[in-house]
């Protein structure tokens, strides 16, 4: 059983913070659910800690099995140590150290997937940045692409929002508004920024084609950098004395409008576009 110590033990407490996240190209994922699904993905999971305590389940007995199985190392620790490590506030007794897949705009044009992206732009709140993940997962979108300002989406409460939809669909960091705006143009792809006013209602938008999602950050929108392509600009009609809605809602109501208007057109290549539009 590993003492507080052992090296690797100080490898999970420095992963806590975004610079050695950042450094290591590492990241925790904690819970049985979530530790499942990293060892369902492509992602290299280095290692699987846990607690005998929390994981005498049939369910965490199996993963366990999975890990040693995969070539995992599995490692133990005692309960007062586990609840040291947990961000969690009722553990189940199980985190796993996973190695992030650096995706880029090259490797986008590689993926084969629908012609919706989102464009996630200073959003600063963990639990937002999570849900838009899980919301665009969720609609079929074929990346998520996160500008300068925005919150570490590895972050333990970015991760627990996105409900495993991390592993599910491309995450892109740094990429800068000029790179985003010259690829969308190069690729033809239309971006749409959701504005409080001045812009045309949604579903007037056509969403069928190629097109990109701007989620912007709830005090200002979309800044100006990335507004500087050719952005068609729409809002969310509200009849109710709401003033706003909150990002990830709005992110969300602007993909399945996409949704529910490809699922009602029947001509070729506007359902099953790939980013490169072949």
């Amino acid at each position: 059983m590993l003492s507080k110590q052992n090296p690797r033990i100080k490898l999970l407490r420095r992963l806590t913070t975004r610079r050695y996240r950042e450094k290591e190209g590492k990241f925790l994922v904690e819970g049985v659910r979530f530790v499942e699904e990293a060892l369902k993905s492509s992602f290299l999971v280095d290692m699987l800690v846990y607690c005998s305590e929390y994981t005498n389940t049939a369910r965490g007995q199996a993963l366990l099995e999975t890990a040693a199985a995969n070539g995992t190392p599995v490692l133990e620790v005692d309960k007062e140590l586990f609840l040291e490590l947990a961000a969690t506030q009722t553990p189940q007794g199980l985190l796993a150290v996973v190695q992030w897949r650096p995706y880029t705009l090259a490797t986008l044009r590689e993926v084969s997937q629908q012609a919706l992206l989102v464009v996630v732009d200073a959003v600063l709140d963990p639990g937002n940045l999570g849900t838009i993940v899980r919301a665009a997962d969720a609609s079929g979108a074929g990346a998520v692409i996160l500008l300068p300002g925005t919150v570490d989406i590895l972050n333990p409460k970015a991760l627990r929002a996105s409900m495993g939809s991390i592993f599910h669909i491309p995450v892109l960091r740094d990429c800068t508004a000029g790179e985003v705006n010259a690829f969308f143009k190069q690729q033809g792809i239309k971006l749409i920024a959701g504005v409080p006013r001045g812009g045309k209602p949604i579903y007037e938008s056509d969403l069928t084609v190629p097109c990109a999602i701007i989620a912007g950050s709830e005090p200002r929108g979309p800044g100006e950098a990335i507004l500087s392509g050719v952005v068609e600009k729409v809002c969310i009609p509200m009849p109710g004395l709401a003033e706003s809605l909150n990002v990830a809602v709005s992110a969300a109501i602007m993909l399945y409008e996409a949704v529910r208007q490809r699922s009602f057109t029947k001509g070729p290549g506007l359902t099953d576009k790939t980013i490169n539009g072949k």
